[in-house]
């Protein structure tokens, strides 16, 4: 009897150890893969603001080198 407790103890624990391995397994792939997520959100965040601010600085240019609007001018109507 003694030899059935012991090896269903040691099944019991080495499914359990197994599930642990498992899920530390997959905890680690989740942070590589969010940590590589964060990277990738950090580099678009930075391209987008460098391109927006591209943009920003040639709208400017192109502000001071547009010609003065003309004024519209009022057309009188008889009533």
């Amino acid at each position: 009897m003694a030899n059935k407790t012991e090896t269903a103890r040691r099944t019991a624990q080495g499914i359990f150890q197994t599930w642990e391995d498992r899920k530390t397994l997959v905890k680690q792939e989740m942070d590589a893969e969010r940590a590589h997520n964060d990277a990738k959100t950090i580099r678009l965040k930075a391209q987008r603001l460098e391109k927006e601010a591209a943009d920003a600085e040639t709208a400017r240019i192109d502000a001071e080198n547009a010609p003065p609007a003309t004024p519209k001018t009022r057309v009188k109507r008889a009533v």
